[in-house]
Formats: C-alpha cells, structure tokens, sequence
C-alpha cells in the first residue's frame, strides 16, 4: 500500500493524491485530532460500501459518522437547531462525535437512519479532505489491538491493510495516541448524552 507523508499542516501533493481517492470511489487511512481513520467520499455509495466491508461495519445498525471542514458544511447534511449549534461552536473543532438529527441530502446508506455523527476534527488534513472533496468524509477509525501498540503509526496500518484493494493509500502523521473521540448524542439537544467518554471533556 503506498504511504504518504504529511507530518503537520497539510502537504498539498499528499492531499491531491488522497483527493484523488476518494473522488475514484476508494478508502483512504488518514490522521484525525484523534486516531487514524478510514475515510471515504460519504456521497459516494460505492465507497460507502467498501468502507463498511474493511471496517465490518452494517450501515442498517451502527453509526455512521461524517468528518466536516466546518460548520457550515455541517449544517448541509444534519440538522442543527440552535441549542446543537451552541454546543457544537464551543466545543469544535475538537475530539468529539456529535449524533445529529440527519439531513435528506445524504446517500441511500443513510436513509434507514435518522441521525448521523458530525465531526470537524482539530486536525488540519482531515478538515482539508472534506474541503477539497466539497462534501463530508464518511469516517470510521480504524481498528486497534495490542499487536500495533498504544501508539500506531500509518506504516504499521498500511502493512495491516496491505493487499486490500478498497483502500488506496495511507497518509503517515507519525505516531497518533490510541483514544478515540468522546460521542455527544445531541438528537434532543436540550437534554446532551455522552455515549462515549474519549479524549474530549464535555462542557455541559
């Protein structure tokens, strides 16, 4: 699997490579504010269904969640009334999963759903994915075990997933700490539920 190396800021050759991806329907495994994920274009049906393969994932029973460049981009694919919104503007971008109330504008894998989870990492090249793609990226961290330590980095991913053709390439953004984000489910906004406590601390 080839790997490319983007330590810090965004390297623009290594973006358009993994713009390139996504745009042809592929996964890529890239660096969140928290851990590596995969990532996909969340429009793309397709690439929906690659990435729910690799992950193991049943799109009909579990969350699917979005990263987003911003908060406007947000807003085009969940709905977020004006308690969410407070929340969200406190608390992002940052290590968080916010379950929102979803949009109609998301693809056939989402319609079964009625919410979806909204992410705009602290991470410059995962916000910049979404920015290039000019939609959501469908994201899903990619799974951990004792074998690649506390602290995997993307050679030890991509040797993993080597041989998988759904998933095109992985950016290396060094070693990232095994925690995942905290999940905020805001689908009654005037009542907030952590559903999972992770790197984020909630501020009520």
């Amino acid at each position: 699997m080839k790997i490319l190396e983007n330590r810090g800021g965004v390297d623009c050759r290594v973006l358009d490579e993994a713009l390139e991806a996504l745009r042809d329907g592929y996964i890529v495994i890239y660096p969140t504010d928290t851990l590596y994920a995969f990532g996909c274009d969340a429009l793309n049906s397709r690439a929906i269904e690659r990435l729910c393969r690799a992950k193991g994932i049943n799109p009909d029973k579990q969350l699917l969640s979005t990263v987003c460049t911003d908060m406007s981009q947000a807003a085009e694919y969940a709905r977020i009334d004006n308690r969410a919104f407070a929340h969200l503007k406190r608390h992002l971008p940052g290590p968080f999963t916010f379950i929102l109330p979803s949009s109609t504008t998301l693809p056939k894998a989402f319609k079964k759903r009625r919410s979806v989870g909204v992410r705009i990492p602290d991470n410059d090249f995962a916000r910049a994915l979404a920015e290039g793609l000019g939609n959501p990226v469908l994201t899903s961290s990619v799974p951990l075990d004792e074998e690649l330590g506390e602290r995997p980095d993307a050679a030890a991913l991509a040797d993993r997933y080597d041989g998988n053709a759904d998933i095109a390439l992985a950016v290396d953004a060094g070693e990232l700490w095994a925690s995942a984000s905290t999940i905020v489910d805001l689908t009654d906004s005037a009542n907030p539920e952590i559903t999972r406590q992770g790197a984020g601390e909630f501020d009520y």
